[in-house]
């Protein structure tokens, strides 16, 4: 595995897609100074910013003013794509619902004690065991097969993803235990320190989106520099030309990368753009 300073960049960089969380942002949840004026340096020499993140679109205002003029990110994991100048979902790739009651039934067997959250296109709903969202005060809390339930099938909200929750399984058990449960009906993945699953429609992942929004643009994989940290962003880190996992990141993650810069909190994806930016 190779540092920030010496892995190979692509010959031309057109697309620069980064996750958020324990990537792009700070611990504290902020952009630094730094980071900004990589962002705005690669808008300014043509290069497409694009954030991939597992965040529903309602908590990206934190760059949404970073967005370019493009205006799109990709949303929960891949499950939506988000126009957040105009604030609302272009397209989504749903999970069905009566997948995901077979999945829930499958894990409340698998893993006494779970506890499950259901993110709509419209929000996020929750179980009364499953740790509260702040950030939703709004929230129905009833139990997942309630919040799954539609009177008519196909009539329902589309459901971006269902989030599973264990309070003393160790996260990657967990994950491990899913993915041979019922992943054959789903896609699992995790990008919480917690035992927090999130749980996607078959063969959606930041990858998928990203690629069908490069192949709108003509944009290549070889073209394409991706940053990461967690199981999530793997199937991205594998797919782009060159990845970068960070300082701080999961091996699964480190593995799948083609090199490691700093992390985070060193500003690790604004080393690398001001690498690809002093190469033009």
């Amino acid at each position: 595995m190779t540092s920030a300073s010496d892995s190979p960049l692509p010959a031309v960089t057109r697309l620069i897609a980064t996750d958020l969380d324990g990537t792009l942002l700070r611990d504290d949840k902020t952009l630094s100074d730094r980071t900004i004026a990589a962002l705005a340096g690669a808008e300014a020499a043509g290069i497409e910013v694009f954030f991939v993140t597992g965040r529903p679109a309602r908590w990206m205002d934190i760059v949404s003013a970073h967005v370019q003029g493009h205006g799109m990110a990709i949303c929960a994991n891949g499950a939506a794509v988000a126009d957040l100048h105009e604030g609302r979902l272009v397209e989504v790739f749903p999970l069905d619902r009566a997948v995901a009651l077979d999945v829930v039934a499958a894990l409340r067997e698998a893993a006494p004690g779970v506890s499950f959250a259901v993110e709509l296109a419209t929000g996020i709903h929750y179980e009364p065991a499953y740790p509260p969202f702040h950030m939703d005060p709004g929230a129905t809390v009833a139990v997942a097969e309630k919040l799954l339930y539609e009177e008519t099938p196909g009539s329902g909200t589309p459901v971006l993803k269902v989030l599973a929750h264990h309070h003393e399984m160790a996260p990657d058990a967990f994950l491990v235990l899913a993915r041979e449960t019922a992943g054959d009906r789903a896609s699992f993945t995790r990008s919480s320190p917690t035992a927090l699953l999130e749980i996607s429609g078959p063969g959606v992942s930041k990858a998928a989106t990203l690629a069908a929004c490069c192949a709108e643009r003509g944009i290549a994989a070889e073209e394409v520099v991706a940053f990461g940290d967690m199981p999530n962003d793997v199937e991205m880190l594998s797919w782009a030309g060159a990845s970068f996992a960070m300082g701080n990141a999961h091996p699964a993650a480190v593995a799948a990368a083609s090199g490691v810069t700093l992390t985070n909190d060193e500003d690790g994806v604004a080393v690398v753009i001001e690498r690809i930016l002093a190469t033009r």
